[in-house]
């Protein structure tokens, strides 16, 4: 391949960047500008702090695990950080309806889980009593979620917040 056309491709694409960067399209305000930065709802932040550490759940739920629970209830959500995602699933809720349904896709990474560790207690007995506070933990989120649900008030888009 001849140089001087790796030189033309090279000072063509710089002539490229350049020209899309004067537009704007490339403004870094508008880059950092993402939906991260939107509100919202007040119980998303500890939820995504119990959810998250397996310390308060008792189980780990990976990126993807969130991932699936987005595509199960027909959200679509990028891969990011965790909680970000959990954000993003949990962004525009609105009614009760749509959170039974996200938790309802937890509960179900969370039966699995507790399957998982039943299985593990009964092959390694003297690991019992960890699992067993596992599962504790895991049931105790299951309900903490249904608390969720029956306190969430439901939102109208058409509500007005100065209105009482």
């Amino acid at each position: 391949m001849n140089t001087h056309d790796l030189s033309d491709l090279k000072a063509e694409f710089d002539k490229f960047i350049r020209g899309d960067c004067d537009s704007g399209e490339c403004d870094q305000t508008q880059q950092d500008a993402t939906p991260d930065d939107e509100p919202v709802p007040a119980f998303v932040d500890e939820l995504a702090d119990k959810l998250l550490a397996p310390f308060h759940s008792g189980a780990y739920f990976s990126r993807l695990d969130i991932k699936r629970v987005a595509e199960a209830i027909d959200e679509s959500i990028p891969i990011k950080e965790r909680k970000r995602m959990i954000k993003a699933l949990f962004r525009h809720t609105t009614s009760k309806e749509y959170l039974r349904k996200a938790f309802n896709e937890f509960n179900r990474h969370f039966g699995g889980r507790i399957l998982i560790y039943q299985e593990l207690s009964e092959t390694f007995p003297a690991s019992k009593p960890f699992f067993d506070e596992n599962i504790a933990k895991i049931k105790k989120t299951q309900k903490m979620l249904d608390q969720i649900v029956e306190d969430f008030e439901e939102i109208e888009p058409t509500d007005d917040p100065m209105m009482i």
